[in-house]
């Protein structure tokens, strides 16, 4: 058992590569110090097994939302996500916001859909999780327009400049790092996440995805989440533990309503 206390800020614990081995999954964030993890909605049809996960195990919690990627599946409504997200265990409403990187011609719906989420948000009082991909100026455009800064929330997987950085923390909202930041060529994300203040950041693996050196190319999961940890570490001239200690408190501190299951 670790001493680390760290917590998942965003994995996708549904999908088939991990769901298969969930005990084998929950059995590496215990040895490696992953006291909690926020499992994330994707679509509406997938959702349920979601929700399932995190009403499974205390210190899972889940998201609900659409990914702006999804054009083909259920697009739901305010009062849905709104229904949805009164759940004690969903604890934001997301993974949502703008991806313009198969999408070139930047649809409307995408933004629409994108300010459903906000306002849902909005109405139940809980953060946001926002995915962002060639798409910087717009997600900040429609955060601000939709008065988002009322709820802040996550910065999901940051991989944008300093500029991009700090409008979003204008905003209330915290930056998450992946995987990514372990990445050699990842320079714009080490800078951020070098200046960034400590009291902001949070730390993610994505996983399955985007697994941080050393298991770069291959299966991630939510234990893989202290190479993120000690990477920024390295970067700010800290211990692994102060970076674990910040940025669980900094997840604490944003949803206060975990602390029960997952405070010390």
């Amino acid at each position: 058992m670790s001493a680390l206390r760290l917590i998942d800020s965003h994995c996708h614990l549904d999908f088939d590569d991990l769901a298969v081995q969930m005990p084998q999954v929950l059995e590496a964030m215990a040895a490696n110090g992953v006291v909690g993890a926020m499992a994330i909605g994707v679509n509406m049809e997938d959702f349920p097994r979601v929700l399932a996960i995190a009403e499974a195990h205390p210190h899972i919690f889940a998201s609900v939302g659409v990914h702006p990627e999804y054009s083909e599946c259920s697009d739901p409504d305010e009062a849905t996500l709104i229904r949805l997200a009164d759940h004690p265990k969903v604890i934001a409403i997301g993974e949502t916001g703008l991806d313009y990187y198969w999408q070139k011609e930047k649809p409307e719906w995408q933004r629409e859909r994108f300010r459903r989420h906000i306002r849902a948000a909005l109405a139940v009082g809980k953060p946001l999780v926002i995915h962002t991909r060639d798409s910087a100026e717009d997600t900040l455009r429609v955060l601000k327009e939709e008065g988002a800064d009322r709820v802040g929330g996550i910065m999901h997987c940051f991989t944008e400049t300093w500029a991009v950085a700090d409008q979003a923390l204008e905003l209330g909202f915290h930056l998450s790092f992946s995987g990514i930041v372990t990445f050699k060529n990842a320079q714009t994300v080490k800078e951020v996440a070098t200046r960034a203040p400590l009291d902001r950041i949070l730390v993610e693996t994505d996983s399955p995805y985007l697994a941080p050196v050393p298991y770069r190319g291959k299966l991630n999961q939510p234990a893989y989440v202290r190479y993120v940890a000690n990477e920024i570490a390295t970067l700010r001239g800290l211990t692994v533990e102060e970076v674990a200690q910040a940025t669980t408190a900094n997840f604490l501190n944003l949803f206060p309503q975990t602390r029960a299951a997952l405070a010390a």
